[in-house]
């Protein structure tokens, strides 16, 4: 089977580098969508080299690698990496007129972040996800969350959103052509929560919130700039070499759509952009209503839960560690979605008092004939931290282990 990549930016470039290392598919062809450079040799050196994660061959082979892109075709436009045949393409920029068909590519990544409406037309002007099944793939994986333009229009059937390893039986291969991987926030996430409702369960959870303190993205500005007219984030104009920045994050939504049983918990994700260039860090804090004052939800309990969520239904991709990191040591960290710094949880208990005179039953009625006006509730408030690389470790991995998983669907 052969696999498309639309976009050579980080994602496109480090899922290359993903493919390649696994031999997965027989040839991979990339539609870069414009000329680059004054060659073919140039945007091989780009792939080759990388300032965040070094130099391919080194990543692949170790300090005893030798160079690994070889047989430069620039009229075919053709090379191969390790063996691997790749094609780039330099022409077309809209999905529907790339002609997947032609070189006989029935899977996409679109890793560009410009085609992320799944409800869009393949006509839309400049382009759009489903331009892709017009051109002759058969489905499409976008590397983002889903992001529908027109608010009154809703999912369509044959749209799903999957973080692998959590949520992948939702994919249906009879059914769905447009698949969108989430982000890497919401994998992260994701890992970090699922095994405290398998625990729990999705009642005890009576509130969570989360901060992604996270590298910076090609989103933001080097230097500061003029923002573009009708822009309201003022901040993603400042320069993110020398700013800690505020922004947002669609990570509460896109998790809701992996993890329905969400839906039901008050949840709020908030984001801070750093200046480092990957190597991210969620800090989760959850309130977890507890069975009594004795039995309440201590460290040790959490951490019995990650050790045996990260040994058991959720290896390898969840991880659990006592040692003391910081973002550098997470860099590249393979196969790993989330890693727990158990060293950093942290758990107080108290009891909430609720007055129930301004309580409502489940049908919205205000509850009556009452001996007691308030009752106390022992609840925990959990604070756990979770690491991420949001490029290579973590994201373009997990999106590989999709990728396949749809691949192996389609034999």
């Amino acid at each position: 089977m052969k696999l498309g990549i639309n976009g050579l930016g980080r994602i496109g470039k480090l899922t290359l580098w993903h493919h390649v290392a696994r031999k997965s598919f027989q040839e991979i062809v990339v539609n870069l969508g414009r000329k680059a450079g004054t060659s073919l040799q140039d945007i091989a050196n780009y792939i080759e080299k990388d300032s965040t994660y070094g130099w391919l061959p080194v990543y692949l082979y170790g300090h005893k690698a030798e160079r690994v892109i070889e047989n430069l075709n620039e009229d075919e436009g053709t090379m191969t990496i390790d063996g691997v045949p790749v094609r780039i393409l330099r022409e077309k920029r809209n999905p529907a007129e790339i002609g997947w068909k032609e070189y006989g590519v029935r899977l996409v990544v679109d890793s560009t972040g410009r085609f992320r409406d799944p409800t869009a037309s393949p006509e839309t002007s400049g382009g759009a996800l489903r331009g892709h099944l017009v051109s002759g793939a058969e489905k499409v994986i976008l590397s983002a969350p889903f992001k529908i333009k027109d608010k009154e229009l809703g999912m369509p059937d044959d749209a799903v959103t999957v973080v692998y390893g959590i949520n992948d039986g939702d994919f249906l291969p009879d059914k769905h052509r447009v698949i969108s991987a989430a982000s890497c926030t919401t994998t992260c996430l994701a890992y970090m929560i699922k095994p405290l409702l398998d625990y729990f369960g999705v009642n005890r959870i009576l509130s969570a919130s989360m901060v992604t303190v996270h590298a910076a993205t090609a989103s933001q500005a080097v230097l500061d700039r003029v923002p573009k007219a009708g822009a309201t984030d003022l901040r993603k104009i400042r320069s993110i070499f020398n700013n800690i920045i505020l922004t947002t994050t669609g990570a509460a939504k896109a998790l809701s759509l992996v993890i329905p049983e969400m839906k039901q918990v008050g949840f709020i994700a908030e984001s801070v952009r750093i200046p480092t260039n990957t190597g991210s860090l969620i800090v989760l804090v959850v309130n977890i209503q507890d069975e009594s004052l004795e039995n309440r939800v201590t460290r040790e309990v959490l951490h019995n839960i990650y050790e045996e969520a990260a040994n058991g239904p959720y290896h390898p991709y969840l991880k659990f560690t006592l040692e003391q990191n910081v973002s550098a040591d997470i860099i590249g960290y393979p196969k790993a979605a989330a890693i727990i710094e158990g060293s950093e949880i942290h758990t107080r208990t108290g009891l909430v008092r609720v007055d129930l005179t301004k309580a409502c039953g489940p049908d919205g009625q205000k509850l009556g004939g009452l001996t007691c006006a308030q009752i106390e509730i022992p609840v925990t408030q959990a604070v756990i931290y979770g690491w991420y690389d949001n490029e290579f470790g973590s994201y373009t991995n997990m999106l590989g282990e999709l990728t396949l998983h749809i691949a192996q669907q389609m034999l």
